[in-house]
This record gives C-alpha cells, sequence and structure tokens, in this order.
C-alpha cells in the first residue's frame, strides 16, 4: 500500500506561510514596477534591456520578487510532504486572500463587499478542505 501524505500541523503552517508569502508580495511587487509601462526604447531589444534594467535596479521589486519565490521554494518542498489535493487549493486560494488584505493595507482601493464576502468564502473552503483531511 503506498504511503499517504500525512496532513500535520506542521503542513498547514507551511501551507498557509506559502500563501503570506506569495499574497503578501503580489501587492509590493505591483507597487515596485510603477513606471514600467512608462519605458519606451527604439527597438525590441533596447525595451527588453531597459525593462529588465529598470526592474532589477528597483528593490522595491527585487525584494519582494525574492521573498514571493522563496515561498515558492517552501510550495516546492511542501508538495512533497503534504496531500497534493489539500495544499494546492489552500495555498492559491489563500494567496487571493493575502493579497486583497496587503493591498487594501497599502491603500488600494477594492471592490467593496464583493471582495470580503469572497475572502469569507475561501477561508470558509479552506477550514472545510483541511478539517476534512485531518479527521
Amino acid at each position: 500500500m503506498p504511503k499517504m501524505a500525512q496532513t500535520d500541523f506542521f503542513s498547514l503552517s507551511s501551507i498557509l506561510l506559502v500563501a503570506v508569502m506569495w499574497g503578501a508580495t503580489n501587492p509590493f511587487i505591483k507597487k515596485g514596477s510603477i513606471g514600467y509601462n512608462d519605458l519606451q526604447a527604439n527597438s525590441k531589444l533596447g525595451q527588453l534591456w531597459l525593462e529588465i534594467r529598470f526592474l532589477v535596479s528597483r528593490w522595491q521589486y527585487v525584494l519582494p520578487l525574492i521573498v514571493n519565490q522563496l515561498g515558492s521554494i517552501v510550495y516546492v518542498l511542501t508538495l512533497q510532504r503534504t496531500d497534493l489535493s489539500l495544499t494546492v487549493p489552500m495555498a492559491n486560494s489563500l494567496t487571493f486572500v493575502f493579497t486583497a488584505i496587503t493591498a487594501r493595507l497599502l491603500g488600494e482601493r477594492q471592490s467593496g463587499w464583493r471582495v470580503y464576502c469572497g475572502m469569507v468564502l475561501v477561508v470558509m473552503g479552506t477550514i472545510i478542505c483541511g478539517l476534512d483531511k485531518i479527521m
């Protein structure tokens, strides 16, 4: 019989950490890339160089991107330890929640009650999935 992936507190914490690392960095990456769309070069190669130089030179973009990519490493390590049918939906859906919360804390305007209603439904669904796998 194949060994089943275990779901424990460490696994759930890892999934939550991934969601925070992905979700909380998305608004910072967006904010750090302000001005990117205004870049103009005479050639496609020049445009590519200008865009890369712009993004790499901005710590406001690079630092959240590094944290985001570290979240991807934690995600891969978590996938090795947990049930795939739990990890993927929980990490991806909670990422939305943490993106919305962080964006709001940074002063971004949101669509109102629909965003918050969606967040509540996502969290409730995540709890149900988690409880189903634990019990």
